[in-house]
């Protein structure tokens, strides 16, 4: 077993048992003496392997970077950095700061067939908490749904800032940018459009959904209102790092025609 793969072990067997140890210490339990520093023996042997390892990577490829990418699997580096750009999202939404729009772009927004449905999502989370503080009679249990609900409070309301501050972005020279919050962000050049069409579809299935003839529908709200028809292949990455590729692209704007007209214009 290579080392690599031994850190990456360790680190999938360390770090839920330390994040369980957080949750309980948080709830007021409080374990056996033997069983804390057990846990955080384990995670400092851990972090020195982890240590060990990512030194001599950098050793050999002279990059922290691309030591970091050889041990950690890229869908959890996404993963995270999904979640901590929706999180520095919640301060542009409250500061009205878009991120990658300047002076001169068409911010295209296409928060609105999920907005009502994100905002109902938080209402419910918030009664669920409210409920679940009447019901249960453990304090303890109580306290870890607590922190639980409020982490899932908090991811939703991130997620829906993310949407709304990374809009749609038409550039004056025709460059289109195509985004869903930090998940997704496809760059289309204007030379490798075709043509694109206000065209309102209702697909079904994921948020990003790729049929075998190479037509991407990035679906919000279950549908799409733009078609854009491509010169050539575009190559385009899933939100977990997966490389695909395009020949047409569907996607929604909550104004597709101001949309397609911005797109047309440099050509016109």
């Amino acid at each position: 077993m290579s080392a690599v793969r031994a850190a990456r072990i360790a680190a999938g067997a360390a770090i839920p048992g330390e994040l369980l140890l957080v949750l309980c210490l948080a709830a007021g339990l409080r374990p056996p003496g033997w069983v804390t520093a057990g846990a955080e023996a384990l995670v400092a042997a851990v972090l020195l392997l982890e240590a060990r390892v990512l030194y001599a990577l950098r050793r050999r490829t002279g990059s922290w970077r691309e030591a970091v990418r050889t041990v950690v699997p890229e869908p959890v580096r996404r993963l995270l950095l999904h979640e901590l750009r929706a999180c520095a999202s919640l301060g542009r939404w409250a500061a009205r700061r878009p991120h990658g729009v300047r002076p001169g772009d068409l911010a295209a927004a296409y928060t609105g067939p999920q907005t009502a449905m994100m905002y109902g999502l938080l209402f419910v989370s918030l009664i669920e908490t409210v409920g679940l503080a009447v019901l249960i009679p453990w304090p303890a249990v109580h306290r870890v749904v607590l922190v639980l609900d409020v982490y899932g409070v908090l991811l939703v309301l991130a997620l829906h800032a993310a949407c709304v501050t990374r809009p749609h972005v038409v550039r004056p020279d025709g460059t289109l940018r195509i985004r869903y919050g930090a998940l997704f962000d496809l760059t289309v050049p204007p030379e490798a459009v075709a043509s694109a069409r206000v065209d309102r579809r209702y697909p079904e299935g994921r948020l990003v959904t790729l049929s075998d003839d190479g037509v991407l529908d990035l679906i919000v709200g279950s549908q799409t209102t733009v078609t854009l028809e491509l010169n050539r292949p575009l190559d385009f990455r899933r939100p977990l790092g997966a490389r695909a590729r395009a020949r047409t692209v569907r996607f929604h704007a909550d104004d597709p025609r101001a949309l397609v007209a911005a797109l047309r214009q440099p050509a016109a």
